[in-house]
């Protein structure tokens, strides 16, 4: 559109603009003027027909910029009742949107989209919670539904695939996101079956293939496939599921993986600059404020907003890497600074200060000043995230961190790239500040492989979540991705460089937890269940550590620990013995403990004898581990162990039936989140037209 062109726009749109007058009650002569658009919502939500007497009705409407505050309050001020009867009304008035749409108007078809969004968010939150209530039938009509919504669809494919301004395409993706979160379960939105006929998928795969379009659309057009993937998944066949499953180019997967790195990079990098202003500070006010502030909202004890927000990107990946085999590849590809679009979604705490002055001088932990990915940026996020589980929703977050763990720790690729020697990262995991341990300053992380970096992130885990209250999912979660990884360097013969006594003395230290607090949490849950996990660990290092241990040194160590810790094992055996001669629920998995820990036992019987010899001999009372490892190392040969069954295998993820109803309702609340966060009401008007006029 020339500069002429909207000008006479401009003029025309000011020139229908009349104003109505109307005496206000109360004293005094005081007028209230009423705007035009105003008056023509209030005659066609009475139910009457406008255009018999101004046969430019909708000429005239959409070229006035549409007051979205009144049109969803004449929507709400009517009863349901009174909605139905408006039917025909509202039938004409979203036809006519949809066929503004084609208009030669640029100004006419943006105010026609949001128009419609008003008037479907409107009639959505309208009948929310009204059982039997058929928003097709009110909307369109049944006989022109399927014509309306083609129609509709060919038009935002159109727009969002075609060459016009960002403003237009980000009004389409409003509306296609009202649409999609007009009821709380996604499965139960009618409307979506005609999203689901007039796909949107390739002109949402084509935003996130072009960098500039990805930076201004990319979090919308994710947040949408990942929406329109959750639809009806488990009851009938979803074309978006298909296409996602079997999407295989290159650019459209980095463009997808960006978006999430993104948000997660943008939200790690504020998380550091925080933590180090609050250290600053000194240790006291770091604590307060860090936990204070990121997870400690005004209502108290829930996540924040911020950490909500970027679930929907969390099940984005989520579905990424469990849908598609294609998008592993993307998991480590490296990302530099232009290749990432901002992030939409705020960061820290609405109510977080900015760093004053003097902070801001310190040097701050920037997430893309090394070599970084999709992988580098979720072990960090998962670090922040995991210090909380305090609440459900906290607890919520961190299950979809440890199932997404578990997609990746289960592929062989994902697993290839992780245990890659050549390829090393520093990633800095955030640990949390507890009483036994000092907070630390360092700003560094060794460069490693990123199957290392994993090992510390579930070590962390797993010493920083030991409680009365103990998240027994969470903790079977964890110790199912170490079980997963080391299965991969036992069929593989991977032998990864790490130091191992940190897993080791981790989960011995589990184990002693669960047998000091025996009383209080076998009455609340089955702790056998995860000592058994964790016993087969050390089975499986055991059994097979000689072929994937870095060093023999290293397989000499785990005897060492295996024999220094010998007091937990035999208390754990204890523990075992007298639930599996009871008739209680756990009894089954007491046998199963006993049985699993015959090797365990068998190492700590045949050497403890021969170190105690040995000391005897030696007149010594106290050996250092260095004595101890040359009488390990001397009696291998005399050790007899029984050979284990089916140490290397796990059962191989699946979504439903187990984890089903965790991902409608994590899937519910992004909805709900989505839903409250939508802006279709403010636009710049001027914007609109430079945009229009510049792409004319």
């Amino acid at each position: 559109m020339c500069q002429s062109s909207v000008n006479r726009v401009n003029t025309q749109t000011y020139s229908v603009i009349k104003m109505a007058t109307r005496k206000r009650s109360g004293s005094g002569s005081k007028w209230q003027l009423k705007e035009k658009v105003v008056q023509m919502y209030e005659c066609f939500f009475k139910g009457e027909d406008p255009t018999k007497t101004n046969s430019n009705f909708w000429d005239e409407l959409f070229l006035l910029k549409p007051k979205v505050p009144q049109l969803e309050a004449e929507i709400q001020k009517l009863n349901i009742d009174q909605l139905l009867q408006l039917k025909e009304n509202i039938h004409t008035l979203f036809h006519q949107c949809v066929e503004t749409l084609s208009h030669g108007h640029h100004i006419r078809v943006v105010y026609a989209l949001q128009t419609l969004c008003a008037l479907i968010d409107s009639i959505y939150k309208k009948t929310s919670g009204v059982s039997g209530f058929d928003i097709i039938n009110t909307l369109m009509g049944f006989d022109q539904a399927e014509l309306r919504m083609q129609g509709l669809m060919d038009h935002l494919n159109n727009f969002l695939s075609g060459e016009f301004p960002a403003s237009l395409k980000t009004l389409c993706l409003k509306l296609l996101l009202v649409l999609v979160t007009g009821t709380e379960n996604v499965s139960q939105n009618t409307l979506l079956e005609y999203v689901m006929i007039n796909s949107v998928f390739e002109s949402l795969i084509q935003l996130l293939c072009n960098p500039q379009s990805r930076a201004a659309h990319g979090h919308d057009a994710v947040l949408l496939l990942t929406l329109l993937v959750n639809y009806r998944k488990y009851e009938a066949a979803n074309p978006y599921i298909v296409k996602l499953s079997i999407l295989d180019d290159e650019l459209a997967l980095n463009g997808y993986g960006q978006v999430i790195t993104a948000s997660l990079s943008e939200f790690c990098h504020q998380f550091a600059a925080q933590h180090q202003e609050n250290h600053s500070a000194g240790w006291l006010s770091s604590l307060t404020n860090m936990v204070g502030s990121m997870f400690v909202s005004e209502e108290g004890g829930v996540r924040t907003q911020q950490i909500r927000a970027n679930n929907a990107v969390l099940v984005a990946l989520y579905e990424g890497v469990h849908l598609n085999r294609n998008f592993i590849t993307t998991l480590a590809h490296t990302q530099t600074d232009g290749s990432l679009p901002p992030s939409p979604s705020n960061t820290l705490a609405a109510h977080t200060t900015p760093p004053s002055d003097s902070s801001a001088q310190l040097p701050a932990f920037d997430v893309m000043a090394e070599p970084s990915n999709l992988l580098v940026t979720f072990f960090q996020y998962c670090s922040i995230v995991m210090q909380d589980t305090k609440c459900e929703s906290s607890m919520n977050s961190v299950k979809l961190c440890f199932l997404i763990l578990t997609c990746i720790s289960e592929d062989q690729y994902a697993n290839s790239l992780m245990h890659d020697a050549n390829l090393t990262f520093k990633v800095l995991l955030h640990r949390l500040p507890m009483r036994h341990r000092k907070v630390t300053t360092e700003r560094t992380s060794p460069s490693q492989p990123l199957a290392a970096t994993l090992l510390d992130l579930l070590v962390e885990f797993i010493m920083s979540h030991m409680m009365k209250k103990l998240p027994m999912e969470l903790y079977l979660l964890c110790v199912g991705v170490a079980h997963r990884l080391i299965c991969y360097q036992k069929r593989c013969r991977v032998r990864l460089t790490y130091q191992w006594k940190e897993v080791w003395s981790s989960l011995i230290s589990l184990l002693k937890f669960l047998v000091n607090n025996e009383n209080h949490l076998a009455r609340k849950m089955n702790i056998f269940h995860l000592a058994v996990q964790v016993v087969n660990i050390f089975n499986l290092f055991i059994t097979y550590g000689d072929t994937f241990l870095p060093s023999p040194g290293s397989y000499d160590e785990l005897y060492y620990e295996l024999i220094r810790m010998q007091h937990v094992f035999e208390d754990l055996y204890s523990m075992a013995l007298r639930y599996s001669s009871s008739d209680g629920d756990l009894k089954e998995n007491a046998l199963k403990l006993t049985s699993c820990l015959s090797n365990v036992r068998a190492i700590i019987n045949h050497f403890s004898p021969k170190i105690e010899a040995w000391l005897t001999n030696q007149s010594l009372s106290t050996p250092s581990e260095d004595q101890i490892l040359e009488v390990v190392r001397k009696n291998y040969d005399s050790l007899t162990l029984k050979l284990q069954d089916s140490l290397d295998t796990y059962e191989r993820y699946t979504e439903k039936p187990r984890h089903a109803q965790f991902f409608t309702a994590m899937v519910r609340s992004v909805v709900n989140d989505t839903r409250q966060s939508i802006d279709f009401a403010s636009m710049d008007l001027q914007s609109i037209l430079h945009e229009f006029s510049s792409i004319s």
